[in-house]
């Protein structure tokens, strides 16, 4: 692949094409409901759901969390939560049964993500991401969320989501 740095691990920015077209091409394969929105490149979830035209509870809002597992291990978590929700990270260390839990670094999690950072899927593509979503995502119909590209978004259905996804539900919201 163009664009690889040392150790074969390609740049984010020449990711993001290619992760979008594999989204694509899997929501398509599956027969999943979607929409494509086109705008303005914007990566923050209130002023992108503003663009895209939607309450922003009906965005996925995805976080990228490292669980420390006791002192030698750790786990990385895509937490997907409402647009409008805070993220409980004591919730995800507890259901995970971890000693610790932070937002992975920048880096880390544009490499388990594939894509840089504002531009994250609800769907994990890396063999060490374990998906949780809260359930106060699953309450509307569609869910809107940047398709691996700042200037991009799509609106799928959430039984799509789940039936794709597959994502663990737990509650890891703040209440």
């Amino acid at each position: 692949m163009s664009g690889e740095l040392g150790g074969g691990v390609a740049a984010p920015e020449s990711l993001d094409v290619g992760l979008y077209e594999r989204l694509i091409a899997d929501l398509e394969a599956a027969g999943a409901h979607y929409r494509l929105i086109e705008h303005p490149p914007e990566g923050r979830t209130e002023e992108v759901s503003a663009l895209r035209g939607h309450d922003v509870t009906q965005a996925a809002k995805c976080l990228i969390v490292m669980v420390k597992i006791g002192k030698k291990r750790s786990r990385y978590v895509l937490a997907v939560v409402p647009g409008d929700a805070r993220l409980d990270l004591q919730a995800v260390k507890a259901l995970l049964e971890g000693t610790y839990a932070a937002f992975a670094d920048r880096g880390k999690a544009e490499e388990l993500a594939g894509s840089v950072s504002g531009t994250v899927l609800p769907f994990s593509y890396h063999p060490k991401l374990e998906v949780i979503a809260d359930p106060a995502l699953l309450r509307v119909p569609e869910l809107f969320f940047n398709a691996a590209r700042l200037d991009r978004s799509i609106a799928l259905a959430t039984d799509d989501y789940l039936r794709l996804a597959a994502p663990r539900v737990a509650p890891i919201i703040t209440p």
